[in-house]
């Protein structure tokens, strides 16, 4: 608990208890003042009027003045009537003193004085009944003062001896503790338990005299000694290195990165990097990446020392838990560059030995489906069943080896960037009906209805490559029909989306299971569950193709609920 909170609570409690004492004793005062009150208007006055008038009573007979006297206190006593049986004393006293005055018989006046004597004999009473519950009321009020000054007493007592030493005490040990820390003794630590501001210096003194223990401890030759030993290391490393602050100033920049950048050392003193890459279009890009916080897929090309070389570059955070602290804060972020040229170049190699090997394939490939189509010439002679099947196969096998080529060629075509795209405006329906008139024999064969959802217009166009476009399509096509059953149905559909159109092919096959959904469009890669013949290669110059001309594609599938691939240009 807070001292504040504690002070408040102890005080404020003090305080309403002397408000509670204060407002009891006034109002039992006020209570005691009336029955006083009550017993010197209601009652003395009764006894005063009575005593007037039986005086005037005993001088009536020779002054003759004393009756007005008598009438008079008569008529105050009629007003002043408060007790039970008191009025009806006065009024036998009326009476009696009316027949007294007429006939003044001995007698009548004996009866006057015995109802003047009942009307005193009734306030006597009444004065000492209410006297008594004045005793009982002063009586109460002295328990109820007693007992709440006894409660303020104690509450008193109890912050007079413990409120002083609660705060005394924290200060006495912190003023120990200082003492301590100034004379050198940094492991000297304080707790406070029970006030949440005294944990709160506690743990700010802890913090202090940890961060000048580890500043006692160590030593500024072996820091500069670590941090030149740190400068030669990124210095000496081959890939580009820059190190940033969290206020994007450069702290350190090794000469890897100086000779690919154009930057010079020295003008880097004194400037941010955002100030740097005004004029630099590779820092620029590379500060762009930083602030996105994501690794690039896409490899950089740079130009320099005369050669073109590729990277990768890789953006590392940091963060650092300063000493005494327990949250992690920004301390700024190193952009690494990869050096990959040696790895492209490979690639590049690669690219071209398949394009080169494919290529020079067609050609003998060729020739022998033109020898195999001479062979089924009956003209040339007349081939037994055996044959026939013979030459069936090396047909089939030649067809197959001549779409695998193609495919190659296609795939390093698009991975060298050598593909050529013709954009035009291309009709969606056209598009589809195009697919469709080249998978239609296949379909039939395997009777599985090829059917259309059309949710665009007919006049809709899209910017794209007309053969390549189809060829994606034709490929979707043909993997629907290869997954789908006899007597399924396959459903082209199209749909505006804003700007662009997607094109969707659906099957409703056994579905790809959702593991390989980030793999099935990676070159040479089928789903392990497929027994279906294929190269793996198809989805791969799919994705190239519509990502070459601006696009997406995806896939999106479930076991046994079939598959849907699309692509939206």
């Amino acid at each position: 608990m807070k001292i504040k909170t504690k002070i408040t609570l102890g005080v404020g409690l003090l305080f309403l208890m002397i408000v509670i004492l204060s407002v009891i004793s006034a109002v039992y005062i006020s209570k005691q003042k009336s029955d006083t009150q009550k017993i010197l208007t209601a009652n003395y006055n009764s006894l005063e009027y009575s005593k007037n008038m039986m005086l005037a009573l005993d001088k009536i007979s020779a002054d003759a003045t004393q009756i007005q006297t008598f009438r008079k206190n008569l008529a105050l006593e009629s007003r002043n009537i408060t007790e039970i049986g008191e009025k009806d004393s006065y009024q036998d006293a009326v009476a009696h003193f009316e027949n007294f005055l007429k006939t003044r018989n001995p007698e009548s006046e004996k009866l006057i004085r015995n109802d003047l004597a009942e009307i005193m004999r009734l306030n006597m009473n009444a004065i000492v009944q209410k006297s008594d519950k004045a005793i009982a009321t002063a009586q109460t009020a002295t328990t109820w003062v007693i007992s709440l000054g006894t409660i303020c007493f104690i509450i008193a007592f109890t912050l007079l001896f413990n409120l002083p030493d609660n705060i005394a005490r924290p200060i006495r040990e912190l003023t120990e503790s200082i003492k301590q820390i100034a004379s050198g003794n940094y492991h000297e630590r304080v707790h406070f338990r029970g006030s949440a501001e005294f944990e709160d210096l506690a743990n700010s003194f802890n913090s202090m005299a940890e961060k000048l223990d580890e500043y006692q401890s160590s030593s500024l030759s072996k820091q500069l000694m670590d941090k030149k030993r740190v400068e030669m290391l990124i210095s000496n490393m081959h890939d580009p290195v820059i190190g940033l602050d969290e206020k994007n100033q450069i702290n350190f920049i090794n000469d890897e990165a100086l000779k690919i950048s154009g930057l010079v050392r020295e003008e880097l003193i004194g400037k941010t990097a955002p100030e740097i890459a005004v004029n630099n279009d590779l820092l620029r890009e590379l500060l762009r990446n930083a602030a996105l916080e994501e690794k690039s897929e896409a490899p950089m090309k740079i130009f320099a020392d005369n050669k073109e070389s590729y990277f990768e570059q890789e953006i590392i955070p940091i963060s650092i838990i300063p000493t005494g602290e327990t949250e992690k804060k920004d301390a700024g972020k190193v952009i690494l560059l990869r050096n990959i040229t040696a790895y492209k170049e490979l690639d590049f190699a690669k690219t071209n030995f398949i394009a080169t090997v494919s290529h020079e394939l067609k050609t003998p490939i060729s020739s022998m489906k033109m020898g195999t189509q001479l062979l089924k010439n009956e003209k040339f002679g007349m081939l037994n069943e055996q044959q026939k099947e013979l030459l069936r196969s090396i047909e089939e096998d030649g067809e197959r080896l001549l779409d695998i080529t193609g495919e190659l060629l296609n795939l390093s075509q698009a991975e060298s960037g050598n593909i050529r795209l013709n954009f035009t405006d291309c009709n969606v329906s056209a598009l589809v009906n195009a697919a469709i008139s080249n998978n239609a024999v296949i379909a039939e064969n395997k009777e599985i209805e090829i059917l259309t959802d059309f949710r665009t217009r007919e006049s809709d166009t899209v910017k794209a490559d007309f053969d390549k476009t189809v060829w994606v399509l034709n490929n979707f096509l043909t993997n629907a029909i290869k997954h789908s059953g006899a007597g399924q149905k396959i459903i082209i559909s199209t749909e505006r989306i804003k700007d662009k159109v997607r094109f969707s092919v659906q099957d409703f096959g056994k579905g790809i299971d959702p593991k390989y959904h980030s793999r099935i469009f990676d070159r040479y890669f089928q789903v392990p569950e497929d027994y279906l013949s294929g190269t793996g290669l198809g989805l791969a110059i799919s994705k190239n193709f519509i990502e070459k001309q601006g696009g997406e594609i995806g896939l999106e599938s479930e076991i046994n609920k079939g598959s849907t691939f699309w692509m939206m240009l």
